[in-house]
């Protein structure tokens, strides 16, 4: 007898849940502008790769935002158009000198931040295009962005996070379990066919079609979701 699928599971198992109450809050940039803030705390969240600042407001209220490489226990964030160029200060990328390493980038003016926010991630600003900023993504990618979109100066920190191996399977094991993700992950061509649409044959590969249709039932949604194509990619190399 075969057992639900990955795909199925995940639907109502408490094992694939996040534990987020071990998360002290959610990196999001604050809305105000032209105040200084202070450092108060450096902290860990398991679900951010880079630590978190705890940054405390004039108004008394505090927030979590990246922590960027050279701030510590009792430094000023400075927020608004009027800020020096230093490493954990926040303003409009409209400001910022071309060649500047930024991290915590909005995509849309007042988004919080979502580009370069992994350990160690910058994006650098290139240019300016009429009302839009040129960024170089972490990726290497150019995107051209609105003025208003901000970003925080500097290079996150953790830098060199991901390059210290994990020495144990245990330690595989609880960095997905923050995630709601889980290890070991065994491939579905490495099964059976009664546990799992891939598997069966008389070796590892899927056999037929890997696409599958946007409604597709849990039991059979696994491979490729909805592709806006499929087949090998033919296309003139960059």
């Amino acid at each position: 007898m075969g057992k639900r699928i990955r795909a199925q599971r995940k639907g109502s198992s408490p094992r694939y849940r996040v534990a987020s109450h071990r998360f002290p809050g959610a990196n999001r940039m604050p809305r105000a502008t032209d105040i200084v803030g202070e450092v108060t705390d450096l902290v860990h969240s398991p679900v951010h790769s880079a630590p978190l600042a705890r940054v405390k407001l004039p108004g008394g209220e505090t927030t979590l935002v990246s922590a960027t490489e050279g701030i510590a226990i009792g430094s000023s964030v400075a927020i608004g158009d009027n800020v020096a160029l230093k490493p954990g200060n926040i303003t409009r990328i409209a400001n910022i000198p071309e060649g500047t390493a930024i991290n915590n980038l909005e995509l849309r003016p007042g988004d919080g931040g979502k580009i370069a926010r992994a350990a160690g991630n910058s994006c650098i600003v290139e240019a300016r295009v009429g009302d839009k900023v040129r960024i170089r993504l972490p990726s290497g990618a150019i995107k051209e962005l609105p003025e208003n979109c901000r970003a925080t100066i500097g290079v996150l920190s953790g830098h060199g996070r991901d390059e210290m191996p994990l020495r144990t399977a245990g330690a595989a094991y609880y960095k997905a379990k923050a995630r709601g993700k889980l290890f070991p992950h065994v491939s579905g061509v490495a099964m059976n066919p009664v546990d799992h649409p891939h598997g069966g044959g008389n070796h590892q590969a899927v056999h037929g079609p890997s696409s599958v249709a946007r409604g597709t039932p849990p039991g059979a949604k696994v491979g490729l979701i909805a592709p806006s194509r499929s087949g090998r990619g033919r296309g003139k190399k960059l």
